[in-house]
């Protein structure tokens, strides 16, 4: 699971402050999550495919989280794309987009979809063989959902030496991997528990956009692997972050201790403060691991 955090500041971007713009590398998907102005410099800068970006999740319709996504739809007719697109996002994005596709006469010639957004509860809005995407309700100015990745189970690891020793035919292989028993001709049957290793442990990301402190969303996101929340101000500023509908450093860490989570990711910095490491000092006091998102930083999970 690799996470690549494309944009990570607040409101409007800066000389080397982006907004909110990250990507995640799970099972062979490449998820682009919110898409706000200079997305497609930064993948570039990244050096990710834009072939590879077949689901693009938007947290919600404030321009610092979408407002690249016209270009970056256009940006895809412009390279020959024929793979279709899917873009998640609260209703009225299909609108937004499309306006614009529709005033500028460039229509793409590739499938597109939208799956626009309005439900207030969680809700499973992607699913193949291997990943489950489902929402995340925050509690912003508009209406906002943060995202919850999670792998499959994986077919568990066949034990070589062990089939080998009970002269197991290669066709019960899949059986095996299936979590099945087998039952050789004389009757005896092999636990798969002795022919068979436990898969890696499925991996969980949670993306929790703009959102004021909400404990709502802890049931929805215990122990995941890596939580990324907004962490807009730092404590001093807690009753703009009230105003504003934001979070603290110290609030984003208070969620992640009480969820269980594995590793803390702040983004979402307002630009007012000198250095990023304060944000990191400021939730460390509550939660010990804490990493900082930085515009073109990559984490591998």
């Amino acid at each position: 699971m690799q996470l690549t955090i494309l944009g990570c500041h607040a409101a409007t971007p800066r000389t080397l402050a982006n907004p909110t713009a990250q990507t995640l590398e799970l099972k062979s998907h490449l998820f682009l999550i919110d898409c706000g102005e200079g997305t497609q410099v930064q993948l570039r800068k990244s050096k990710l495919k834009f072939s590879r970006i077949k689901h693009i999740f938007i947290s919600h319709l404030h321009g610092d989280h979408f407002f690249g996504l016209p270009g970056l739809v256009s940006t895809f007719r412009l390279l020959g794309r024929e793979t279709e697109l899917h873009v998640y996002g609260p209703k009225g994005i299909k609108e937004a987009i499309t306006m614009l596709l529709k005033l500028g006469d460039s229509w793409t010639n590739y499938p597109l979809y939208f799956h626009e957004l309005t439900s207030k509860e969680p809700e499973l809005i992607f699913e193949d063989d291997k990943v489950t995407v489902s929402t995340i309700p925050l509690n912003h100015r508009i209406y906002t959902n943060g995202f919850l990745f999670q792998e499959k189970e994986a077919e568990r690891k066949l034990n070589i030496e062990a089939v080998a020793k009970y002269k197991i035919d290669k066709c019960y292989y899949q059986k095996i991997k299936n979590g099945k028993d087998i039952e050789l001709e004389n009757g005896i049957v092999i636990s798969n528990a002795d022919l068979t290793f436990d898969p890696p442990k499925p991996k969980s990301y949670a993306f929790c956009s703009d959102t004021v402190f909400e404990p709502k969303i802890i049931p929805h996101i215990k122990n995941v692997d890596v939580l990324y929340h907004e962490a807009t101000f730092l404590e001093s500023e807690a009753a703009l972050a009230q105003k504003t509908k934001h979070s603290t450093a110290k609030e984003a860490a208070t969620i992640a201790k009480s969820a269980n989570v594995g590793t803390l990711v702040l983004g979402h910095y307002s630009t007012r403060y000198k250095s990023l490491d304060l944000f990191k000092q400021e939730a460390e006091e509550i939660f010990p691991n804490v990493e900082l998102g930085e515009d073109g930083k990559s984490f591998d999970f």
